[in-house]
């Protein structure tokens, strides 16, 4: 899908408030609740998000006049409205006169009314509901003075990703015989001479639902490319009628941050501010390591442009076994992380912490005590402390490198019950990858597999189990101009219809990456190996791989124990200016981190001592930098500062070195393209590399645990 031009949103300051529910409360509480907003420097709230029966009681009978009021009064207090659609929660009327709207799971069992998101996507009968009350919700206050952005449904796929039910059938088929032009088409895509599974006609398709054993894959692939599509199907459709009615406004749809049931790449393509949900949790100290990757998944959505944390919890959330509250400060250090890899404001769910429903106990800026609560005093004094960073509003975030996300891949090296092992889990390695990264010192960007690589000197790709000639191009071009590409194990293995490359793995990417793969080696549970890399042996975990490296490839380190020792583990082959690294075996975190900094080496990238506790990241208008230091540890930590400093937060000049309590954040400006903010420099000892990473003064606390949070799309 192609991008569109990105409408802007309609608000002139850093966005700052929530999702407000005022069906849940008097009119009297309403204005109680604007008086206390405009006190905490709240400029934005999302509404009405799960409010369709309350606005439509009965079939085409439209109630706005409550809303007309809510948003009325707002627009008194200088608060502007991220205003849903409402299409989230089908009213219960819908559902007990049209049944068939309601999702089935894979057993083929029909889900029943009681909870939010009862409806199937593909159900032509939902959308024509949906669009009636997007159309009439857009007629309504289209021209209203408080509307900032149209906020189209709620968290697509959190509750109902994949739907089973007969009219997702008779979709599935139309977006088969769409894709692949006749059954023969079909059946050779599918490989449907294995085990007898050849077709005569669409129509004796179904859904992957519960079989007797195992489902073939290009099916069980093509099913979650579909269920992907068919969302944005319905997305689309709602943005069709905003873009004819109101044709300047933008549109959004909240994300989940790395969520793997749709590809947001398509998603964002199709709308005009990317945003984000985040819910990192505060029992993990280690949380804002993947958090950083999430995020730089979203600015990289739209090529670079800032993006909007749409939800985040003031304190604990209320869905997982156990929900530990933020420790003070804690709060506003997600906040500022978000905004310094690109976010234009920091949002929250809830303004005004609920009294009955699933969420009563999910934290709320305005919690059960009021005014008085913790939550509010803490929300409101950063509502006032975004005020004094408004300079970084608009800016871009600076990297200089990239990590590949390709949903295909991700889908596919998760079918159940075909793969040399189960253990190989997508997400955990980019995590792991990234959290290698981000130890080092690296801001990191995520990309596509095709590109474009423009702008950066690293770029790594944990996993492209699904490989193509167009990925392979883009990657070797990425390569001859220099460019460092260091790609992860089980990667180029087949093609997009799930077929094994000629010649196995890694198929496209053999050329580039100077290595074959001639089998796996996957390590059962609780087995580790070794890697022996300049005398230092490595832990690998998980899964290696017997891989023959070409002639002209170096042999960067070898297996030195089990069936394995002495073969090569990782090769560095040299195409034109640049190199490309290949890893057969996942590696424990310090090994990582060492390969890796060698790679960045090899680029001139500096790499700092390994530490997870302290996070520098640079956004810019390319006259002025604006770097965000923020100490995630539990000790202080000092960076030096560059010239010319200037603390926003605090209004202070900054020079020589800056320390940090824990908890601690400071943005700073400073001239663009002097030296930044820096901790420990560690120097890469390898003979070949013509770049070496110099040593700097300082110290910090080495950190090589990883640890990946329960995040609500989990659950």
């Amino acid at each position: 899908m192609t991008s569109t031009p990105a409408r802007p949103i309609k608000l002139d300051a850093l966005a700052y408030g929530g999702d407000y529910n005022p069906d849940q409360w008097s009119e009297e509480t309403w204005i109680e609740d604007a008086r206390l907003m405009q006190k905490a420097g709240v400029n934005l709230v999302s509404l009405p998000v799960f409010s369709w029966p309350q606005i439509e009681r009965t079939q085409g009978v439209y109630d706005f006049g409550w809303l007309d009021r809510v948003i009325d009064l707002l627009w008194e207090h200088g608060i502007k409205v991220d205003l849903a659609t409402a299409t989230a929660t089908p009213p219960a009327w819908l559902i007990r006169e049209f049944p068939e709207v309601l999702p089935s799971n894979i057993h083929g069992q029909r889900l029943e009314f009681g909870s939010r998101q009862a409806y199937c996507p593909s159900s032509p009968i939902f959308r024509e509901h949906a669009l009636r009350l997007t159309e009439a919700m857009a007629t309504r206050y289209g021209n209203h003075p408080a509307l900032a952005l149209w906020h189209i449904s709620n968290e697509y796929g959190d509750h109902v990703p994949r739907c089973w039910c007969d009219e997702s059938a008779r979709h599935f088929r139309r977006w088969l015989e769409a894709r692949y032009g006749s059954i023969d088409g079909l059946n050779e895509a599918w490989g449907t001479t294995c085990w007898g599974q050849n077709y005569n006609t669409f129509e004796h398709i179904e859904p992957p639902r519960t079989s007797m054993g195992p489902i073939n894959p290009s099916q069980n692939l093509d099913f979650e490319r579909f269920s992907s599509d068919a969302l944005l199907e319905l997305f689309q459709s709602e943005i069709d009628v905003l873009r004819r009615v109101t044709p300047d406004v933008a549109v959004t749809t909240n994300f989940m941050s790395l969520f793997k049931e749709l590809d947001y790449w398509d998603f964002a393509a199709a709308e005009d501010l990317v945003t984000d949900d985040a819910y990192p949790d505060p029992a993990d100290p280690q949380a804002h390591v993947p958090a950083a990757l999430n995020y730089g998944l979203m600015r990289s959505l739209k090529d670079g442009q800032p993006w909007l944390l749409l939800e985040q919890a003031p304190s604990a959330v209320s869905w997982r076994d156990v929900n530990v509250p933020k420790a003070p400060g804690r709060m506003r250090l997600d906040s500022f992380q978000a905004i310094a890899h690109g976010s234009d404001g920091a949002m929250f769910f809830q303004w005004r912490q609920a009294k009955f429903g699933p969420e009563k106990y999910h934290s709320a800026m305005l919690g059960h005590r009021g005014e008085k609560s913790r939550t509010f005093q803490e929300t409101a004094a950063l509502g006032h402390e975004l005020k004094q960073i408004e300079a970084v509003r608009g800016t871009r975030v600076r990297a200089s490198v990239a990590l590949v996300a390709d949903w295909d891949s991700w889908w596919g090296s998760a079918a159940p019950d075909s793969l040399p092992s189960q253990r190989l889990n997508w997400l955990e390695q980019a995590r792991a990858w990234h959290g290698a990264l981000f130890a080092l010192g690296h801001t990191v960007d995520v990309v596509r597999a095709t590109g474009s690589f423009d702008g950066y000197d690293v770029v790594v790709v944990p996993n492209l189990y699904i490989a193509t000639d167009e990925q392979a191009a883009a990657m070797t071009a990425f390569v001859e101009r220099g460019g460092q590409l260091v790609v992860g194990p089980f990667s180029g293995v087949v093609d997009p219809t799930e077929k094994v490359h000629e010649g196995g793995a890694p198929g496209p990417l053999r050329a580039l990456l100077g290595v074959e793969v001639d089998e796996w080696w996957p390590l059962s549970d609780g087995q580790t190996g070794q890697v022996s890399l300049g005398g230092e042996q490595l832990e690998t975990q998980i899964w290696s791989e017997w891989i023959d490296a070409a002639p002209d490839a170096e042999i960067v380190a070898s297996y030195s124990a089990g069936v394995l020792a002495g073969r090569a583990a990782i090769v560095r082959n040299a195409v034109g200016a640049g190199s490309a690294w290949y890893l057969s075996a996942t590696l424990a975190p310090a090994g990582l981190e060492q390969v890796l900094a060698r790679a960045l080496a090899a680029a001139g990238l500096e790499n700092r001592v390994a530490t997870r506790d302290l996070e520098v990241v640079t956004r810019t208008d390319g006259d002025t930098d604006y770097t965000f230091v923020l100490n995630h540890g539990h000790t202080d930590a000092s960076v030096t500062v560059p010239a010319g400093a200037h603390d926003l937060i605090t209004g202070a000049d900054v020079t020589g070195r800056l320390t940090l309590a824990p908890a601690g954040v400071a943005v700073l400006a400073h001239p663009a393209n002097v030296a930044h903010p820096l901790i420990e420099l560690v120097e890469i000892p390898h003979a070949d590399l013509e770049t070496r990473s110099p040593v700097s003064t300082g110290s910090t606390t080495e950190s090589t645990e990883e640890s990946h949070p329960t995040e609500k799309t989990e659950v």
